[in-house]
């Protein structure tokens, strides 16, 4: 019983020791333990968490090291060029994607693929041959990372033009036609170019876009306006050329140069047998053929040398050598098409000799396709033209502005090009190669025996179909420099 008596006293003992009061607070003793068992298991809590954090913090800038170590840790210089090189990824990445917006565009609903090789253009039809070209494409550009030559030419981005043009300002405006406006623009770099800025009404900007960067994006010739690059930003579609700064023809030969045209006879010439070169490049010199389908003079740009280069591929087509021709819906410009396209539909390289021939007359003549202004017998040019080469009066041709008037047989050797380039059947036009050695040969070649005056006289009014135009000229060039013409 004493024993048990002393454990109870004992027991209560401890009991009120721990739940006596202390000073802090007045709280009991057991209290006061827990609480400060609580704030150092919290302060543990707190220290492990702030290492842990640390040396996340440390992996996050030295790298991930792998389990197996066999990963290297990213070395210093390049963790302090770790935000300029995201810079220029970001860049690229930028200029990626919009190029493989402008790859889209191009792509879409096109028939031929164009692959863009040493020589020219090359194309090729089929699935196999198309799948194969489309995926080497996007491989080559997507690997690009030069924002300056990527894919067909440079891109441009909508500000740096709209900082070219001062905003698209009308005082800038250099040109005008039914699909587009053409800007004046200084780039950053201090070089002049024209700014093509395309008309978006309903697809038909797209449409241009794609044909004119397809059939020119890479050619180069001195008589081609050459394609500098393209902007393709949401519904702008803005094609920038090289930048020629003498004007264009249609605005030299029907614009207000005075009482004497500056257009001699030996530039006009020059003109003619320049845009021909072009034109034959076009037709001959590349593969698919490139079908310009627009040929007329206010297309001819001007350099301030004469030198010409035909401009605006908005209305080409391609055509591959195994057609002869392509059908196609009617486009161009009234005056300058070719019966046989306007009546079937059928487009060659044909239609451009034809429209080529009418804007020659353009030339010799100084006159408009169609001007209702003239006579009736004189509203439609290549008629009139027709008539008075049939009755013996091609001196009265000649534009009366030209000062000098040309030698008879330049002047006759021209007026046969014309009416072989215009001649209704199709397959009897000259190609534009034979064009260019007719217009810059110095002589057509010509009989030597002498002719009968009447009979060289008899054949003058059947000059139109085109074997007897070629027996005309090797039979009378050579002729009037040496007596008169009977009449």
């Amino acid at each position: 019983m004493a024993v048990s008596g002393e454990n109870s006293s004992s027991g209560s003992s401890s009991s009120s020791f721990f739940t006596s009061k202390t000073p802090i607070l007045g709280l009991q003793l057991y209290i006061v333990i827990a609480a400060t068992v609580v704030i150092m298991v919290v302060i543990f809590v707190l220290i492990f968490l702030f290492l842990r954090l640390n040396r996340a913090s440390k992996r996050r800038h030295n790298g991930v090291k792998s389990s197996s170590g066999l990963l290297p840790l990213v070395s210093e210089v390049i963790r302090e060029n770790k935000i300029s090189d995201l810079n220029e990824i970001s860049k690229v990445n930028r200029f990626a994607k919009k190029e493989d917006e402008t790859i889209a565009i191009l792509r879409k609903e096109t028939p031929e693929v164009i692959e863009v090789v040493s020589g020219g253009i090359k194309g090729s039809s089929g699935s196999n041959e198309s799948s194969t070209s489309r995926s080497d494409a996007s491989s080559a550009i997507s690997g690009s990372t030069e924002s300056s030559n990527i894919g067909w030419g440079r891109w441009y981005s909508l500000k740096e033009l709209e900082m070219a043009t001062s905003g698209f300002c009308a005082q800038n405006v250099i040109g005008e036609g039914g699909y587009g406006i053409v800007f004046r623009g200084v780039l950053q770099d201090g070089s002049v170019v024209a700014v093509k800025k395309l008309h978006n009404n309903k697809g038909q900007a797209e449409k241009e876009f794609r044909v004119e960067v397809e059939a020119i994006g890479k050619v180069r010739h001195k008589n081609l306006a050459g394609l500098l690059g393209y902007c393709s930003e949401g519904a702008h579609r803005i094609l920038v050329y090289e930048y020629i700064d003498n004007g264009n023809l249609e605005q030299w030969l029907h614009g207000d140069v005075g009482p004497v045209s500056p257009l001699t006879w030996e530039i006009r010439m020059k003109i003619a047998t320049g845009t021909a070169r072009g034109l034959a490049y076009l037709h001959e010199g590349l593969e698919p053929k490139v079908v310009h389908r627009d040929v007329k003079s206010s297309n001819i740009l001007l350099d301030r040398k004469w030198n010409p280069k035909v401009s605006d591929f908005g209305l080409a087509k391609l055509l591959g050598s195994e057609k002869s021709y392509v059908t196609t819906r009617v486009m161009g410009t009234f005056g300058y098409v070719s019966p046989d396209y306007a009546s079937t539909g059928m487009l060659n390289e044909g239609s451009d000799v034809y429209s080529f021939g009418v804007m020659l007359m353009e030339i010799i003549t100084g006159r408009s396709p169609v001007d209702y202004s003239r006579p009736p017998g004189e509203m439609n040019l290549v008629d009139w033209f027709k008539g008075m080469v049939s009755n013996r009066r091609g001196e009265e041709l000649v534009d009366p502005l030209i000062e000098v008037q040309p030698p008879p047989r330049s002047l006759k050797r021209v007026l046969l090009v014309c009416l072989r380039c215009i001649d209704m059947d199709a397959n009897k036009r000259p190609k534009m190669g034979q064009i260019v050695h007719m217009l810059e040969a110095d002589e057509f070649p010509f009989r030597s025996e002498p002719r009968l005056v009447q009979e060289k006289d008899s054949l003058i009014p059947r000059l139109l179909p085109t074997n007897r135009v070629q027996l005309a000229a090797k039979d009378g060039m050579g002729d009037d420099e040496q007596k008169p013409r009977g009449r």
